[in-house]
């Protein structure tokens, strides 16, 4: 995780979110244990209290559960379920920005997948 840490939003926020990119990046997958409270807040140097905010917003959403005694756990389908979400939020508030900037480009299909597989390193020739 990155230490660094912005003015914009709450640290218990900022470390929820961290976590559910691990999640979604296949850092951490089903069934792995969560880095434990003790450790995250002494390497980040934080409040154990302000840690233990961001993990019970993920226990709250049903990604992550508590095992009394031995920490907290991702959910089996956590990724599935974010992803899900992730999509959904994409394409209903940041496509119509994305398709907006194309629109007015004057991009058309073609130049985006000629970009795309210039990008990937995809050759079709």
């Amino acid at each position: 995780m990155d230490p660094k840490w912005n003015e914009d939003q709450p640290i218990y926020r900022q470390l929820r979110d961290r976590v559910v990119a691990m999640i979604l990046e296949g850092v951490l997958g089903d069934g792995d244990a969560l880095p434990s409270v003790r450790n995250v807040a002494a390497e980040y140097r934080l409040n154990p209290l302000t840690v233990l905010k961001g993990y019970q917003e993920l226990v709250d959403e049903g990604l992550v559960e508590k095992k009394r005694g031995r920490g907290m756990f991702v959910n089996e389908g956590a990724q599935k379920k974010l992803l899900k979400a992730e999509r959904g939020r994409f394409l209903d508030k940041e496509w119509p920005k994305v398709l907006a900037t194309i629109e007015r480009l004057g991009l058309e299909p073609t130049d985006l997948l000629q970009q795309l597989e210039k990008d990937s390193g995809v050759d079709n020739d």
